[in-house]
């Protein structure tokens, strides 16, 4: 991925919620499922690690990002952006 297509995606990501959050249990079977189907419906989503949890954002990212096959967009804060290209139907 270029550095143009990653601002892209980045000034996209800006308008969004994040939809799921990780909180002490950090990153489980359940929230691995969820945010494979988010990222198979929505391409992008952001993703926000509460602070009872013991990941940091860049943890939890990298984490989600090998487990759904998706690339680390952007990790600012507690919150971080995960972007997975649609397969073709």
């Amino acid at each position: 991925m270029t550095g143009k297509e990653r601002a892209a995606l980045r000034a996209q990501a800006n308008g969004l919620d994040a939809i799921f959050q990780i909180g002490k249990e950090g990153v489980t079977d359940a929230l691995k499922d969820g945010v494979d189907s988010a990222l198979k419906k929505r391409e992008l989503i952001k993703l926000s690690v509460l602070e009872t949890s013991g990941m940091t954002a860049r943890e939890a990212a990298d984490e989600l990002s090998r487990a759904t096959g998706s690339d680390v967009i952007q990790v600012i804060g507690r919150r971080f952006v995960l972007y997975r290209k649609k397969e073709e139907d």
